[in-house]
């Protein structure tokens, strides 16, 4: 409902027309793209290596120590990396309670100063992740099960896909701040 009172609906992104920052962010904007390719293909493998488990552990009475976990690291891949591309769409739930009762320059500010606040946060947390996965690599931490893979992994995921998303944030934070059209 809100969505006809929103200036940037999520459906439409902003573009800046030319420039540096529309190089960069069309060359984020491509490689988010392709990342959710790959986050596809991870929840296909999870659901797969989910099946796998149900099937061996019913059928065959076989142990599935590392199904699970596999199935767990695919997921937060697939979750993490693929939030810029949702932010390229502005598809991340919103409340938009009061965008009806305000003017369209309101609303513009209003959402840029939100995508300021996001863009605080996911930093904040992209810079967290990074020292989680640093000392999971360090100091060579894994996983308490008996197959024991390594914690620096899904540390990884974590920390490159929230600094995609960040850096979709603060580029489009750039991109309205900047002269820019809507593309759709």
């Amino acid at each position: 409902m809100s969505v006809e009172f929103d200036p940037y609906p999520p459906q439409q992104k902003i573009v800046p027309a030319s420039g540096t920052l529309g190089s960069v962010l069309r060359l984020v904007t491509a490689l988010n793209g392709w990342i959710m390719r790959l986050g596809m293909l991870a929840l296909l493998a999870a659901a797969l290596i989910l099946t796998y488990s149900v099937f061996s552990r019913y059928f065959f009475k076989a142990s599935t120590n590392w199904q699970d976990e596999a199935a767990v690291f695919c997921l937060v891949g697939a979750t993490f990396l693929c939030g810029g591309y949702v932010q390229s769409f502005r598809g991340h739930i919103g409340i938009e309670a009061v965008a009806g009762y305000l003017s369209l320059r309101v609303n513009h500010y209003r959402l840029l100063f939100i995508d300021f606040l996001s863009a605080l946060f996911c930093t904040f947390f992209a810079w967290k992740s990074w020292t989680l996965w640093h000392e999971a690599w360090a100091e060579g931490q894994t996983t308490s099960s008996s197959w024991a893979p390594p914690l620096w992994v899904p540390y990884f995921l974590m920390a490159a896909g929230v600094t995609l998303l960040s850096l979709q944030i603060v580029l489009q934070v750039a991109a309205r701040i900047k002269p820019a059209k809507i593309a759709e």
